[in-house]
């Protein structure tokens, strides 16, 4: 996220380079192409990361219950041999 966000700042200090030197019109369309594709690039990272922590979430969640069913599957199998 460091880097995507270092190469917005440099996007950001060309592009107001651009606006004090008036550099053309080429790297005008070229730097909002770059804002475009980084922008675009930072939506995913954070949809995928989002993603994977809801998904981190649903296994622990997983795991508590096998815990549980562990746990309470020994009590039942103790209470059988007791009253066999």
């Amino acid at each position: 996220m460091l880097a995507w966000c270092l190469v917005l700042f440099v996007l950001g200090v060309l592009a107001f380079l651009d606006f004090v030197f008036s550099m053309g019109e080429l790297f005008r369309g070229l730097n909002s192409l770059m804002f475009l594709l980084v922008a675009l690039g930072i939506l995913i990272r954070t949809s995928t990361k989002m993603r994977g922590k809801e998904i981190e979430e649903y296994r622990k969640k997983i795991n508590a219950l096998q815990q549980e069913n562990a746990i309470l599957r020994e009590g039942q199998r103790k209470l059988e041999e007791q009253f066999d």
